[in-house]
């Protein structure tokens, strides 16, 4: 009977999806509203007759854009699948046909007819100058699109795509396409200018002389010179790859497999770094390791030697780098470490084995997910940083501030930034293909449908000593940084005059409660506010679009799936110095034009986030037997239901670190901020900047505590949000553990 009843009646998605097409079609703006796309003065003022505010159908009927009139005839095709049953060949086809010919159209036109007519000189030359121009995608278009696009998916799912199932070939459909038009259309059109010559045409020899610079691949070092800035960055990368997965592992085993009392404060301690603006933890280097340092004269006078400047070059983008990149690694491990089953480790100790033996044979294979992607992510961090190289970097070059110095600088040479840039992503991408072959086929899975109420056990005797002396020492050091950073916000003058002073918080911060209310009168509260609301907005988003395909590439099968995983990870890749740029370039004109909008910084942070989403969700559902999904499904539910009700509530860890890491790395991020950021839309880091370059250094760090203070509030809160995951297990000391 339950079969019968989906193949008499209407397909809900398919009436939401048919629906939708026509609101974007006849009642919602086609083109993007002035006011933002989060403003709705639209609605009182000449809606729907002004032709800035009309609907398509409205345009069509005024004689107003006439090339979009081809776009309601798929919309009246689709109509007819609604009186076929799935099972019919015709409908298949009448749902891929009309989504396919108005997803075209909609590209075709869009890309075809700019904001000086026609984009092409031969369809000037076929059609005569056009004597019209076309603005960005609005509401109306971005519906409609969206629609198209889900018409065609479930078409493409009736005729027996992923066994029929409509939610995991419109997610996959959904993904490829977010993917192309904001990670791979941007850094196409950025790459392009590679081999750009001065007379704007291309030329493979362009592209030849910038690739083998000696600046570029240089070994000087070997006899004492500088060596060039890939084999900096690729040395570096692969080093801090290792401290920060190292770091990470001894954190995750202190909080999970030792008796430590003060867990909350070690967890804080390791997220501390994630949440601070990267060119603050240099300048806590500087005055703690610079010539003038305060730990550098106290040695030079202890030992009567003269001070260096050994901070900059490697050994100072290393520490500030290691510091900085080592919660990531801990917020990917923790969950992996916390998901090991342990059944597994009680069934070793059952067979005579003894605690190092458990854990170097059964407990440290099963967290080989969490460490190769711990490694990825510290590596492509480490590739892809420019703040701390630029602060601490000396003459040690690297590809990120070479690429920022290219873009930027009196050279303005976008061409040497994108070589720069393909040589960065081959590194990246090399690291992605060698920790797939080094994890290789092997199953990880430790958590199944059966109970598992084990008791994980202690660390060794051999490891825990080792394991807390590194965590002791990291966690003081980490703590002194801190330190200097909150005294000197509160100094006159950082190094300078060190009288005790809150007036860089009073003219950061300071309100007046007036008869009309509260009076936001500090300096610093525009830019505070917009980064809270834009960096709200991104993490949600953020985290969904990861797990989601997550999700898609640990528990579907599908053509295209290594190339599918590859588009997720390439924003990783890509310095953020680029990644600015290339929006600049790929949205300011149609058919998305979002530059100087709030929508262009939280699309960025979206993509340029989302691989630590999807690396946290694979690591994690790497543990979750396949057997809970096909029960799930065998119990009649679908892949939609299953992946809400069964999958997402053992993935917290994940969602967790998803939605942490999303959260400050938007409040902190600052590469593709200085490019996207708008008079309007002006970023915190921004601003920090802009206090830094006018010498006002108490200000800049006033403001980056009090950003510390409120991501920690925000990520406890977060904590409280999401929850742990409930899986009934007893802990060392007799009580259930929620992890």
């Amino acid at each position: 009977m339950r079969n019968v009843s989906t193949e008499t009646t209407a397909h809900p998605a398919l009436i939401f999806w048919i629906v939708a097409g026509w609101v974007g079609f006849c009642i919602l703006p086609w083109y993007g509203v002035e006011d933002g796309f989060f403003a709705f003065e639209w609605l009182v003022d000449g809606y729907p007759f002004d032709e800035d505010y009309a609907p398509a159908a409205f345009l069509i009927g005024q004689g107003e854009k006439v090339w979009l009139a081809p776009l309601i005839l798929p919309l009246i095709t689709s109509l007819f699948a609604l009186r076929r049953k799935k099972s019919d060949p015709l409908y298949a086809k009448i749902l891929i046909a009309s989504g396919a010919i108005g997803f075209g159209w909609l590209i075709a036109q869009g890309f075809g007819i700019g904001i000086r007519g026609f984009n092409f000189e031969w369809l000037t030359a076929l059609f005569g100058d056009l004597g019209d121009r076309q603005f960005g995608m609005g509401y109306g278009a971005l519906l409609l699109a969206s629609a198209y696009l889900f018409l065609f998916t479930q078409g493409i799912a009736a005729r027996g795509a992923i066994n029929g199932d409509v939610f995991v070939v419109s997610a996959i459909g959904g993904v490829i396409v977010i993917v192309t038009v904001f990670v791979f259309f941007p850094i196409a059109k950025m790459l392009l200018a590679a081999f750009i010559t001065e007379e704007g045409g291309y030329s493979a020899l362009v592209f030849a002389s910038k690739f083998f610079d000696d600046r570029l691949w240089g070994l000087g070092c070997l006899s004492g010179g500088r060596c060039g800035a890939a084999w900096n960055s690729l040395f570096l990368a692969i080093t801090v790859g290792i401290l920060t997965t190292v770091l990470g592992l001894v954190f995750a085993l202190v909080v999970t497999r030792s008796g430590f009392r003060y867990k909350r404060a070690l967890r804080a301690l390791t997220v501390l770094p994630i949440i601070t603006p990267p060119f603050v933890i240099g300048l806590a280097l500087i005055l703690l390791f610079g010539l003038s340092g305060t730990v550098t004269q106290f040695f030079a006078d202890l030992f009567g030697v003269q001070p260096t400047r050994w901070l900059y070059g490697m050994p100072g983008v290393l520490i500030a780098q290691t510091l900085a990149f080592t919660p990531i690694a801990f917020l990917v491990l923790i969950g992996v470490v916390e998901g090991v089953s342990p059944s597994m480790e009680e069934a070793a100790q059952t067979l005579r084995a003894n605690r190092w033996q458990t854990f170097r044979t059964v407990s440290l294979p099963l967290m080989r997910p969490g460490l190769a992607n711990a490694f990825l992510l510290g590596f492509i961090e480490s590739m892809a940083d420019f703040g701390n190289p630029l602060v601490l970097g000396g003459n040690f070059d690297v590809l990120s501030t070479e690429i920022f110095f290219a873009i930027v600088g009196a050279q303005y040479d976008q061409g040497r930034a994108a070589v720069l840039a393909m040589v960065l992503l081959f590194f990246t991408l090399s690291a992605f293909y060698a920790q797939r072959m080094w994890l290789g086929k092997k199953s990880y899975t430790t958590v199944s449908g059966k109970g598992d109420a084990g008791v994980h056990p202690l660390m060794p005797n051999g490891l825990a000593v080792p394991v807390f002396i590194a965590a002791g020492v990291w966690g003081l050091f980490t703590v002194v940084v801190y330190g200097m950073i909150l005294y000197g916000s509160v100094v006159e003058l950082w190094g300078v005059n060190n009288t005790l002073t809150f007036k860089h918080y009073v003219t950061a911060f300071s309100v007046r409660f007036e008869e009309t209310g509260i009076r936001w009168t500090g300096a610093a509260w525009d830019s505070f506010w917009t980064t809270i609301y834009i960096a709200a907005a991104a993490a949600p988003l953020t985290a969904a679009v990861g797990l989601i395909t997550a999700y898609l590439l640990t528990r579907q099968s599908f053509a295209g799936k290594n190339a599918f995983e590859f588009g997720t990870m390439l924003s990783f890749a890509i310095p953020g110095t680029v990644i600015g740029v290339s929006y600049i370039l790929a949205f300011n004109v149609p058919p998305i034009e979002i530059t100087g909008t709030g929508i262009i910084l939280i699309v960025s942070f979206i993509f340029r986030n989302m691989p630590v989403g999807v690396r946290a969700g694979i690591a994690s559902m790497s543990q979750l037997d396949k057997s809970l999904d096909e029960s799930s499904l065998t119990l009649g539910a679908n892949s939609w239901q299953t992946f809400r009700r069964v999958i997402l509530p053992l993935l917290k860890p994940a969602i967790l670190a998803a939605l942490v890491y999303s959260f400050v790395r938007a409040m902190t991020a600052i590469s593709a901020v200085i490019f996207l950021v708008s008079a309007e839309y002006d970023m915190a880091t921004s601003y920090i900047i802009g206090r830094v370059e006018n010498n006002d250094y108490g200000l800049a760090i006033a403001y980056s505590t009090t950003l510390i203070f409120v991501m920690l509030a925000a990520v406890g809160l977060l904590q409280v949000l999401v929850g742990r995951t409930k899986i009934g297990r007893r802990t060392q000391f007799g009580a259930k553990e929620q992890t």
